[in-house]
């Protein structure tokens, strides 16, 4: 109950906060949030790999780092070719913060009780992070390279909000 507590509080921050703040947010602010939302997800893929024992956890661990890998190096390359830098902002800073918390979390448990609160965290990350890519960045984005990325990889996160509902259901999290 704690994860799913901690993992809708950090949602709903993280909702709100990205509400509040896409009217003022511009494409490389955007660019970089995007960017950190996939180290984060690395990050995390990164632990369950350390931690858990769950062939279908450490499966899904490994999706995450080369998918959200992939798009990263899309993103630095598409970054490269415009000949910009992406600016840090408060959505990134508050992404990383929640997620260090949350990483502090997920590092005290093991065994099933990991293996449910990193599917709930990746479930209910997915969700809020497609959301918002879905109806705040792409809408705003004004570089059509980067809305084009921001389409494309929003395709495969939505399949590994699906793959972590399934993931969850299949542990028996409840």
């Amino acid at each position: 109950m704690k994860t799913i507590t901690l993992a809708a509080t950090l949602a709903v921050g993280f909702a709100a906060h990205t509400a509040q703040a896409a009217d003022k947010m511009n494409d490389l602010e955007i660019a970089h949030t995007a960017y950190t939302a996939g180290q984060i997800d690395i990050r995390y893929a990164h632990l369950a790999l350390a931690v858990s024992d769950n062939a279908e956890v450490r499966a899904f661990a490994e999706t995450m780092i080369r998918d959200h890998t992939a798009v990263n190096v899309a993103a630095g390359d598409l970054i490269t070719k415009l000949k910009v830098t992406p600016q840090d902002n408060d959505l990134s800073r508050t992404l990383v913060k929640g997620a260090a918390d949350k990483r502090a979390e997920l590092m005290s448990l093991s065994g099933k009780a990991f293996d449910c609160a990193y599917a709930q965290n990746e479930l209910g990350y997915h969700q809020v992070v497609n959301q918002t890519v879905e109806g705040v960045f792409i809408p705003t984005v004004t570089v059509e390279p980067l809305k084009d990325l921001l389409s494309e990889a929003l395709v495969t996160f939505k399949v590994h909000e699906g793959h972590a509902e399934q993931m969850v259901n299949g542990l028996k999290c409840g």
